[in-house]
């Protein structure tokens, strides 16, 4: 009678054990501190649907991006001196990077300066393009408004694997240009006008592997305000 008591207790404090509630995942480890932050999107994640998804908006800009931010933080931990430099100013002189990071700082440093420039160039159009001084500069090199765009897309759709399409200021002329992964046309002494993400995880969410309903899309959400804006500067 004992031994089954004994088994009996045990067995009630086994169901006791499997109906407690599991206890909750430890917190994420905060995000390492910094000099670099990730910039606040100045519009709603869904702001440009349906040619972007909010989803997509989400992960790209909260985890994608801030995790760049995070890296690069990482990198410029050793040496102070590098935090009191925009990212545009690391990025544009590599060369001056210490040895020991500068993989990180093209990679991350990049990731973080192409990203902050694209979220700013992104606002439904209406089917607008550019106007004034960048209107008559794409009539110039390009022919027409609509060849520049076929040209953009055609760039944008060679771009192997990962990478960017660009529109950039080489001195005061217009360029269309690619580059692998984060890499930025800033390292090369070119000022990015407009760009494009062409990574996966810009548009796999919505266009899985259809890159080029990704890029016609695209054309919809071009804030050419903010792109004619960076021309009138850049070019003066």
């Amino acid at each position: 009678m004992a031994a089954a008591s004994a088994v009996c207790a045990a067995t009630s404090s086994l169901v006791r054990l499997r109906a407690q509630p599991a206890p909750p995942p430890a917190p994420p480890a905060p995000a390492p501190a910094g000099p670099f932050k990730l910039p606040p999107l100045a519009y709603p994640y869904d702001a440009l649907e349906p040619h972007i998804d909010a989803r997509t908006m989400e992960i790209h800009h909260g985890k994608h991006h801030a995790a760049y931010v995070q890296n690069l933080n990482k990198a410029v931990a050793e040496f102070p001196d590098l935090g009191s430099k925009s990212v545009e100013d690391l990025v544009r002189d590599l060369a001056a990077a210490p040895e020991k990071i500068r993989t990180a700082v093209r990679n991350h440093g990049g990731g973080h300066a192409n990203h902050t420039l694209f979220w700013q160039l992104l606002k439904k159009n209406n089917g607008a393009g550019p106007g004034g001084d960048l209107a008559k500069a794409i009539d110039a090199k390009f022919g027409s408004f609509s060849s520049f765009q076929q040209e953009f897309t055609k760039a944008a759709m060679g771009v192997f694997g990962s990478g960017w399409a660009w529109l950039t200021l080489d001195g005061k002329a217009l360029r269309l240009e690619t580059s692998a992964n984060q890499d930025s046309p800033l390292s090369q002494g070119r000022a990015p006008l407009l760009a494009l993400d062409v990574w996966e995880h810009a548009y796999y969410l919505k266009y899985q592997n259809r890159r080029a309903d990704y890029v016609a899309a695209f054309h919809s959400v071009i804030n050419w305000d903010a792109v004619a804006e960076r021309y009138q500067k850049l070019a003066a």
